[in-house]
């Protein structure tokens, strides 16, 4: 099932879910009891919003061999993890806010787990329990203040530098996907999931080590090599085959 956040006309912005190209709502907590109702609303007279509220954004970083050599780093010996701030989310269709702090913004193309349900010390063998399902992050970053700051929050954390949606599938299968990042259409990176260093049930059992997992917390997985800079004016497109699209425009 997909599962969208979405606003019609100025009304509140509710849960529903997806059949063909229509939306439904959703009545309830789409993480414990629920109901769905009829799926009638045309997807193309509704706004996306991004497709939860986490209460945390959490990020693997170099994850993937070829990006962590691409930028002179070793491969981590255990997940490098760290947190973009709730503040700098933005759906598909909204604009990637160059700021003036830096002069090399990067795109980043993951691939997000979607939490479900409570769990602390969560075995690599239990963790497909607590996966409620996946959707698509573009996890923007300021290159040179990654750089000069040593650690990551500034460079991470700016306004509009969470990019996530456009909806949750509960379905996907995460084992053999590829992701591509295309920037006004011209392609940047590719690579399959298969292809990161620690996979998606190794992540959830590290992290839950370290804290409690909620319903709706979302893990970036970690971008894979190609990585470059975004101007004014660029369309980012980020897919994975079998989940869809994300797509950003950029601006100052």
């Amino acid at each position: 099932m997909k599962i969208v956040r979405y606003q019609t006309n100025s009304d509140a912005v509710n849960y529903g879910w997806i059949l063909e190209d229509k939306i439904g709502e959703i009545q309830g907590d789409i993480f414990g009891e629920y109901r769905r109702r009829e799926a009638k609303t045309p997807l193309l007279e509704v706004k996306l919003a991004a497709p939860c509220v986490p209460g945390k954004i959490l990020c693997v970083g170099r994850n993937y061999v070829e990006h962590a050599r691409e930028l002179g780093n070793e491969v981590p010996k255990v997940p490098l993890i760290f947190l973009k701030p709730p503040s700098s989310i933005i759906a598909n269709g909204e604009h990637i806010i160059l700021p003036p702090q830096s002069n090399q913004v990067e795109h980043e193309a993951e691939l997000i787990v979607v939490i479900g349900k409570r769990g602390r010390n969560i075995t690599p063998e239990a963790a497909r329990e607590y996966i409620f399902g996946y959707t698509i992050g573009n996890d923007i970053t300021a290159r040179d203040l990654q750089k000069t700051d040593g650690q990551w929050t500034r460079a991470k954390g700016f306004d509009t530098f969470c990019s996530f949606g456009p909806w949750i599938d509960t379905e996907f299968d995460a084992s053999d996907a590829v992701v591509t990042c295309r920037v006004n259409g011209q392609m940047r990176q590719m690579a399959s999931t298969r292809d990161m260093v620690f996979n998606v049930s190794t992540l959830i059992a590290y992290i839950s080590s370290v804290m409690t997992l909620e319903p709706g917390d979302i893990i970036f997985t970690g971008t894979p090599a190609g990585v470059g800079v975004l101007k004014n004016g660029d369309v980012v497109d980020v897919e994975i085959e079998g989940l869809g699209k994300l797509s950003n425009p950029v601006k100052i």
